[in-house]
């Protein structure tokens, strides 16, 4: 699996704990920075992960910022990002299985690495339910977002 990162000068150093387990654990990563704990503008970098995913580039997103809303509300622009912030790992478990998320927005001014390592865990390893209710939730999700968002193929 491919995950794509992302992260502003806040999540920093989360970002780079959960990078390494991630390739410890034989995930691909593709890092879109920044790489520094200088202030800097969050969409510089998340916009460009969430495209990747988007594209089918990169299989999922973890994006690590200060609170995890602000990366949640620049990737949910996107047409085919579903980004769930997620505290704990229940969060983690019920973003997976109730909405299918791709997106995992984590905010390192509210939770600890510790803690942070184990949505990562949860979140890469929950399927989502398949049961027909949930499938079809999912699908009205995807329905509103097809309906309301500009396909990639037609981004400048």
């Amino acid at each position: 699996m491919k995950i794509a990162m992302a992260n502003d000068h806040a999540g920093t150093a989360m970002k780079n704990e959960i990078k390494k387990y991630l390739l410890e654990n034989g995930y691909e990563v593709e890092d879109f920075g920044t790489y520094d704990e200088e202030s800097c503008d969050l969409s510089d970098f998340v916009y460009p992960a969430a495209l990747s995913v988007a594209k089918g580039e990169c299989d999922r997103g973890i994006f690590c910022d200060g609170v995890g809303y602000g990366s949640a509300l620049i990737a949910n622009k996107i047409n085919g990002c579903y980004a769930a912030v997620c505290q704990d790992p229940l969060c983690a478990t019920l973003a997976r299985q109730h909405t299918d998320s791709n997106i995992l927005c984590l905010g390192a001014k509210i939770i600890g690495t510790l803690i942070s390592m184990e949505i990562v865990k949860t979140w890469l390893n929950t399927d989502p339910l398949m049961d027909e209710k949930y499938r079809r939730r999912v699908q009205k999700v995807c329905d509103i977002n097809d309906k309301c968002c500009v396909p990639i193929s037609e981004l400048k």
